[in-house]
């Protein structure tokens, strides 16, 4: 089942998306495996905690987030991965680690990834393990206007 706000929000901005059942996944890696789909396509969710509340970032499924970069753009000392415990309250709507990427619904400022505007489709948690919806990228910025940053390590998660 899909995020009620999300689905809500999509349709009343008449957005283009598809919406996809898949088995059970907690990986973006494993996400996409699942979804067919290339890893740089799939839009992941990470938490970020800077000390005075918390952000989205919004980075590649093989990417790490890299908080040197991050914590320069932010212009903050303290910038850290946030636990599971500190955001889960903040997407009531979302089982814990499938939140979608659209932090403007929640009231987060969104940081994505600048290697996320490459392709012309992104894919993404809807609020659960199993399902996705694939939209345009285009359609994406244009409804959550992220700020576009290099804030991905470029290795690759182990």
């Amino acid at each position: 089942m899909i995020a009620e706000r999300l689905k809500r929000y999509l349709e009343e901005n008449r957005v283009g998306f598809e919406h996809h059942v898949h088995r059970t996944a907690y990986t973006a890696q494993q996400v996409a495996a699942e979804e067919h789909v290339p890893g740089r396509m799939m839009a992941k969710t990470v938490i970020v905690n800077t000390g005075e509340g918390f952000v989205m970032a919004v980075l590649p499924a093989p990417l790490r987030v890299d908080l040197d970069a991050l914590r320069t753009a932010l212009d903050k000392p303290e910038v850290r991965l946030a636990t599971e415990a500190e955001f889960a309250r903040l997407f009531p709507d979302s089982e814990t680690g499938a939140m979608p990427p659209f932090g403007n619904l929640y009231d987060l400022p969104v940081y994505a990834d600048e290697s996320l505007t490459r392709d012309p489709e992104i894919v993404f948690n809807a609020g659960t393990h199993r399902d996705t919806i694939r939209m345009r990228y285009e359609d994406f910025a244009r409804l959550v206007q992220p700020e576009v940053l290099r804030l991905a390590l470029q290795r690759a998660v182990a």
